[in-house]
């Protein structure tokens, strides 16, 4: 069973999930955006260890606080990288990370299979992870709402491809974006009117 903890950082309020198998006592960590420590606190409240860190894009907002966390947990970070194609003001400084990963990949972390779709449109490395009956959607897809494609590395047409897929998939999910609230893909293929 998929446990998800949630914390809003930084001055975007960016969502970060904390995720794990409900019998692991290890963790990843989705967009820890700021706030390493209390990311760390709250690992500490439900004891668990950091396992890795998972990026669904490379932006400021999402990254603020992976290295302070690699440091002191020596973690590993995962990151698409065709994300470090943008300018450093869009992602304070050099991108940290330890492992990359891409389309189609399955990985094997604090007890639970995670699939990666690479989802790029509102950045070049754009990506969403599904764990269970979830979708970590990053900045690529909000409740009736999708991610900006006007900064530098966004992409129009790949956004709507990249939604046309998720919107595609079958059955249902639970969707978990980077900002704002959760939602169901159901609700959105019928209500988000950029998933049409």
């Amino acid at each position: 069973m998929l446990n998800i903890y949630n914390l809003q950082l930084g001055a975007y309020f960016t969502n970060c999930y904390i995720i794990h198998e409900a019998d692991s006592e290890t963790c990843c960590v989705i967009d820890p955006g700021a706030r390493a420590d209390k990311v760390l606190a709250l690992l500490q409240e439900k004891g668990l260890r950091l396992e890795a860190i998972l990026l669904t894009h490379g932006h400021f907002d999402h990254v603020g606080a992976v290295q302070d966390l690699a440091q002191k947990t020596g973690c590993r970070v995962f990151l698409c990288e065709e994300d470090l194609t943008m300018p450093p003001n869009m992602t304070a400084g050099p991108l940290f990370y330890t492992d990359d990963y891409h389309e189609g990949d399955v990985l094997n972390l604090a007890g639970l299979q995670i699939t990666v779709l690479h989802t790029p449109g509102h950045t070049p490395g754009s990506v969403c992870l599904v764990a269970e009956d979830a979708i970590f959607s990053g900045d690529t897809l909000f409740a009736a709402s999708c991610g900006r494609t006007d900064l530098p590395g966004g992409d129009p047409a790949a956004i709507e491809r990249s939604l046309r897929r998720l919107r595609d998939l079958a059955g249902d999910y639970r969707v978990f974006p980077g900002h704002s609230i959760p939602t169901v893909l159901s609700r959105e293929r019928e209500y988000n009117r950029y998933m049409k």
